[in-house]
């Protein structure tokens, strides 16, 4: 027999970074993807569905802690695996 693994159902936010309360470690075991407005994007660190919202790098500036500095980009989010 074979099992598969169900993925488990992604949330309305998410975020990469594990100290974030928004963290779920087991949708990250399998590739997921982001679009906003219709395009895919490779570099989210961080989506809110209903809010309509994606936290991408803003090229290679960092905060003073050496985290990338994010911004906020609004529109239409998807979220799906692939």
């Amino acid at each position: 027999m074979t099992d598969t693994p169900q993925k488990p159902e992604l949330p309305d936010h998410l975020s990469g970074d594990a100290r974030s309360p928004h963290h779920v470690a087991a949708v990250f075991e399998h590739d997921i993807g982001i679009r906003l407005n219709d395009k895919e994007l490779f570099n989210v660190e961080e989506y809110c569905v209903s809010e309509g919202w994606v936290k991408v790098p803003a090229g290679k500036t960092r905060d003073r802690k050496g985290n990338p500095l994010l911004i906020k980009l609004k529109g239409r989010v998807e979220a799906f695996y692939k």
